[in-house]
């Protein structure tokens, strides 16, 4: 037995790139085992792993967690661009600035924890990444260290300490984070979450059905009545029918059978007794129909292609517009939204008669082909399935980015550098905000983008872990276990507060504060938890413009918190 372990530690030695493999099996597989209701995810997962397999002394090239961690950021800015820029330059900017805000207080909670504790910027770093669960800001950190007036072996010792600081802090990072925002939040803020996002909801559909959305828009059948009663629907133009007879609600004539034929029809066609007609609507209003006409069966009439659709908005007629007013538009007839995802992490957003959309959002659309097409040519870009990559446009979108931030600028005798990985993000965010405007550039398939999401920052994460394997338990002997409890702090005090700040300062609606909070701290767990309390998607409302900034400001801070420590 020993001598087959000597042979595969003698192996990973000798072929780092399989000890890399190994690391992220099991890490993932780590990061997916549950703990009651809770996991840890597959960046620690493979942290600890990497940390473990590190044990074996394997040698990896530093170039290798460059290329991934590159690729990450510009995924990252990728998936959050059209909301950063609409949070700073458009509607969404009391977000924006409450994102900054509280980015600032986890800026200046972890630095005033690493002075009191007489930290260096390696565990302050550490400190960063871990209580604000932001990983990406250990890229740009290794980078400022590296740049610091620092000899090897120091800056190789400060390099160690940054997994050692993430680690202990990351459990309470992620999960402190879920319970101050979902439980003591509401408390905070003195509410029922629950009862203030129905109260919500209800504002939101204003201008729709007392039924609500969900019905008269989620749902989509057609069937076929023919006209027997004269003064009911016969004698009515078809406009004049779609209006009166729905009730308010959306009912569409298809199809119209006249003399036993198909026959072509616009608004103004004068519906007859006799005539057979196709109408498309919510199901339990089709069922009211029967007492205005009788229901038949008429195949070929149903015969009416139908599909659903992913619509990529990006016209400025439908740009921060509500449904129901995009719902009076010509294109909107025959149509039905399911569904609305927005932001990088495609956060569902409720599908209520106010609800606004946003350039970049995601619109799933059911109708017959033609409305859906209708609607597609009108408002955005069919988001169809593919798998193909633009890598033209991210390989070139890298190249410039991390040339830009390739620039040294001296400050006060100080080199102050984005680096290429702070170049990668930006470029990020103006390609990913490019392709809301044009969105046959810059394809990147949601598979793809989850892979160097996902596989691009785990693999940085391995090479970390490996890397600083050996020395990982004398860094912790170093610090001890001090560091846990200025992890609870740094965790802490921020999100006690930014409920307290959303509402007095920025008068956010009780409803999606805890929304803003989540997303300030780009913790879309802790979102998810308050929406299961609340019972509600209406806190994801708030989520994503405060994401977006936070995201890009909170992986900066990497690259702060070296210089201001340094």
């Amino acid at each position: 037995m020993l001598e087959i372990w000597d042979w595969l530690a003698s192996t990973l030695r000798s072929y780092p790139e399989l000890a890399i493999f190994l690391t992220l099996a099991a890490g993932y597989w780590l990061g997916a085992v549950r703990f009651g209701s809770f996991n840890l995810g597959a960046v620690t997962g493979t942290l600890l792993v990497g940390v473990l397999v590190g044990q074996l002394g394997i040698t990896i090239s530093p170039q290798i967690k460059s290329v991934f961690f590159i690729m990450f950021l510009f995924a990252v800015g990728f998936g959050v661009g059209p909301q950063f820029v609409r949070g700073i330059a458009s509607d969404g900017l009391p977000q924006a600035v409450f994102a900054v805000v509280i980015s600032c207080l986890c800026l200046g909670a972890v630095y005033f924890a690493a002075v009191v504790s007489g930290y260096g910027p390696g565990l302050a770093a550490g400190l960063l990444a871990g209580t604000q669960t932001i990983s990406a800001s250990i890229g740009l950190a290794t980078d400022a260290i590296g740049n610091l007036d620092l000899t090897p072996d120091q800056i190789k010792a400060q390099l160690d300490l940054i997994p050692v600081a993430y680690a202990v802090t990351y459990l309470f990072g992620t999960v402190g984070t879920g319970w101050i925002i979902a439980f003591v939040g509401p408390k905070l803020l003195g509410v029922d979450i629950e009862k203030e996002c129905k109260r919500y909801e209800a504002e939101m559909q204003h201008g729709e059905p007392a039924d609500g959305m969900q019905s008269a828009w989620n749902q989509y059948i057609v069937r076929a009545f023919k006209l027997t009663k004269p003064g009911v629907i016969a004698g009515l133009t078809v406009a004049k029918a779609e209006q009166e007879a729905s009730g308010g609600k959306r009912m569409f004539l298809e199809n119209l059978r006249r003399n036993g034929k198909i026959i072509p029809f616009d608004d103004n066609t004068v519906l007859e007794v006799g005539d057979i007609i196709a109408v498309s609507g919510p199901h339990e209003d089709l069922v009211a129909w029967t007492h205005r006409a009788e229901e038949v069966t008429d195949k070929e009439l149903l015969n009416i292609p139908v599909e659903s659709v992913d619509v990529l908005v990006t016209s400025k007629k439908a740009d921060g517009k509500t449904l129901i007013e995009l719902a009076k538009h010509s294109a909107a007839r025959g149509v039905f939204v399911t569904r609305i995802r927005r932001g990088s992490m495609g956060v569902d957003i409720p599908v209520l008669a106010q609800t606004k959309l946003n350039r970049g959002d995601i619109v799933t659309v059911s109708g017959s082909r033609k409305h859906v097409q209708t609607v597609v040519d009108q408002f955005g870009f069919a988001d169809r399935p593919t798998s193909v990559t633009d890598m033209v446009l991210v390989g070139s979108g890298i190249v410039i980015g991390g040339i830009i931030g390739a620039i040294v600028v001296p400050i006060h005798g100080v080199p102050i550098t984005l680096s290429t990985s702070g170049g990668a993000l930006i470029a990020g965010l103006v390609v990913g905000w490019l392709r809301s405007f044009v969105p046959k550039i810059g394809t990147v398939p949601s598979a793809t983008l989850w892979f160097m999401n996902s596989v691009g920052l785990n693999v940085f994460i391995a090479v970390v872990g490996i890397t600083a394997g050996p020395t990982f338990i004398a860094g912790l002997k170093e610090v001890g276990f001090t560091i846990f409890f200025w992890g609870l702090f740094a965790t802490g005090v921020p999100m006690l507060l930014a409920p307290l700040i959303g509402k007095y300062i920025f008068k956010f609606d009780p409803a999606i504060n805890l929304g803003c909070c989540g997303g300030a701290r780009t913790s879309t767990a802790s979102v998810a938890m308050v929406a299961d309390v609340a019972k509600s998607n209406v806190p994801m409302l708030g989520y994503t413009v405060p994401y977006a900034v936070s995201n890009t400001l909170l992986t900066l801070w990497g690259l702060v918190i070296v210089l201001m420590i340094g």
